[in-house]
């Protein structure tokens, strides 16, 4: 029992020792050593099991999808469960934007965003382009204004918020001079319109 407990007294003793030779910086990155090995245990590890068995459930529903054929509105099944779900997105993905007939609204909402910022338009340059393999008609809208930086900001959050379909594309920035607070802007937005009936 005393030799036990003497081997006990002289580790923890070298080991104070040792631990006194190692400075500020050294206790310092000894602890650190000591917590990070700790975390590792008990936050890393058990998320590794996690991410394995969610990683191996996946992979179970894969395989699963690809063994089941895919069942159509008339009853029939195929094997082409690809191509059924890709036509659903497809279609969901039209029924997002709006159609043509509807620009003079979305151009409206453009023109109130700019309207409660306080920002000058200064006329407006609109062209519709259209692609012959996709089903959306890009018109292009560029917008002359004129405000302060928080004002353009503003205005085109708001724009953006208000009109899902459309997407900035340029912008173009001059000032009068370095005192100046005005800035004249330049902003092209694409508004993307649906061709097809809904």
């Amino acid at each position: 029992m005393n030799v036990s407990s003497d081997i006990l007294s002289n580790t923890l003793l070298r080991m104070r020792w040792e631990t006194e030779r190692l400075g500020n910086p050294g206790k310092i990155g000894l602890g650190l050593l000591v917590f990070s090995a700790v975390f590792f245990v008990a936050a890393v590890l058990p998320r590794q099991e996690e991410s394995s068995a969610l990683r191996t459930r996946a992979e179970e529903m894969q395989a699963r999808l690809r063994s089941q054929p895919a069942e159509k509105e008339d009853g029939s099944t195929s094997t082409t469960r690809k191509i059924v779900y890709g036509n659903q997105a497809l279609k969901a993905f039209y029924a997002f934007f709006p159609n043509v007939d509807s620009t003079p609204f979305w151009i409206g909402e453009v023109v109130k965003a700019a309207t409660q910022q306080g920002l000058e338009l200064s006329g407006a340059d609109y062209r519709m382009e259209r692609e012959k393999e996709i089903k959306l008609a890009r018109y292009e809208m560029v917008l002359p204004v004129r405000g302060q930086y928080a004002q353009v900001r503003g205005f085109v959050a708001e724009a953006l918020r208000a009109v899902p379909a459309m997407s900035l594309a340029d912008v173009a920035v001059k000032r009068e001079g370095v005192a100046s607070d005005l800035l004249d802007v330049n902003l092209k937005f694409n508004l993307y319109l649906s061709e097809g009936k809904k």
